[in-house]
């Protein structure tokens, strides 16, 4: 009995609740108008509410504003890698056209050395094979017997002579370079001394200062720094007139007998892609 009487009043004490919370609810809606002051004790109200509610919603906001950075640095991440990828593409793409220009100017020196050699049979190639271990020695090409190609016949660029055919297959040839440091036949140049020549041998090629040494000159004769030195026809290799390079400086020989001529090479030796074969005179 006690039970239920316990359990009856609960109920009334909660409708009790409810029907205060309503009429206090429809007093404030009244009382609450927009254009009345608010009484001291609304005032304390609203600001101890605000304030609650400022309190409470600052970690919220804290959250909110970490989660929109985060968004920004990935943001800002996102278009650093496609800003990084659009410029290495161009690089790539810059790197790319200087090196087609520079092949174009080599074939377009290739094509005006044709004409300066209208005289002479030439026949163009490129450079398919070089082994570093051999790299001032030989060179392969990409032409052979089948295109006319001979043993001895020279091999120049528009810069100058860069060797001789050494081996010849059907389809590709073997050059040997002047840069060799085994030269069998020591070639004969000529060095333009005012309206005369005066002859010399090359002995030897230096690749690290690009130079080669030309001995068995006279003592006696004047040698001007960036004179031509080119080849002078004698024997059957080499045709008269290909450029070897300019005069360095001089020097005596041990016996104070002949000068030694130090002379820069006109070929780089480290830059060979395309050669011409001067395959005969035409007559």
């Amino acid at each position: 009995m006690y039970g239920k009487r316990k359990q009856f009043d609960r109920r009334y004490l909660l409708i009790v609740i409810i029907v205060v919370i309503a009429l206090a609810l429809v007093v404030l809606a009244i009382a609450l108008k927009k254009d009345r002051n608010l009484n001291p004790v609304e005032r304390v109200i609203k600001d101890a509410g605000m304030t609650v509610l400022k309190v409470v919603r600052m970690p919220f906001n804290f959250v909110d504003d970490k989660i929109k950075e985060a968004h920004e640095k990935d943001n800002l991440y996102r278009k650093y890698k496609k800003l990084k990828e659009k410029s290495e593409k161009i690089d790539s793409i810059i790197s790319s056209n200087d090196n087609l220009k520079s092949e174009v100017k080599k074939l377009q020196d290739t094509l005006e050395l044709n004409t300066l050699l209208s005289d002479k049979v030439a026949c163009n190639a490129t450079i398919v094979s070089r082994n570093v271990g051999y790299w001032y020695e030989e060179v392969t090409i990409d032409k052979g017997s089948k295109d006319g190609i001979k043993k001895d016949m020279a091999v120049v660029t528009p810069k100058g002579l860069i060797g001789r055919i050494t081996k010849v297959s059907k389809y590709f040839s073997t050059v040997k370079l002047l840069s060799n440091d085994n030269m069998d036949n020591k070639i004969s140049v000529k060095i333009k001394t005012n309206d005369d020549y005066v002859y010399g041998l090359i002995s030897k090629y230096d690749s690290k200062t690009n130079t080669y040494t030309v001995e068995g000159v006279s003592q006696s004769t004047i040698i001007t720094e960036g004179a031509s030195v080119v080849t002078t026809g004698m024997g059957t290799t080499f045709p008269s007139g290909l450029l070897i390079g300019n005069v360095k400086g001089t020097a005596t020989d041990n016996f104070d007998l002949s000068k030694v001529i130090e002379v820069n090479a006109a070929v780089d030796f480290n830059d060979l892609d395309y050669v011409t074969v001067l395959k005969r005179e035409n007559k």
